[in-house]
């Protein structure tokens, strides 16, 4: 799977960063997301889990022309997040 990553214009690095996340998580959670779902102006929404045990949610955008995925942000799900993610998984199954 091919990601690009959005640059922050300050730090010149992902924005991703900035929230303590790395480009290996992020390809961890987009490889094998527990939920993927739209979210706004085109862009998705993909929560999962890392082999290090986080949760992070993972803002991104198809790009159906080069079949890679820009992504916008991602960041570690607070514990009310963690906790409704669990309720919906539990609910579904």
């Amino acid at each position: 799977m091919r990601l690009r990553f959005y640059i922050d214009p300050d730090t010149e690095q992902p924005h991703i960063h900035r929230h303590g996340v790395s480009e290996l998580e992020v390809q961890e959670v987009l490889a094998r997301p527990i939920e993927d779902s739209p979210g706004r102006e085109g862009a998705r929404v993909a929560v999962g889990r890392t082999r290090a045990g986080r949760y992070l949610r993972v803002v991104y955008v198809p790009d159906p022309f080069s079949r890679a995925l820009f992504v916008i942000t991602g960041y570690e799900l607070g514990e009310s997040a963690k906790r409704a993610l669990r309720l919906r998984r539990k609910m579904s199954s």
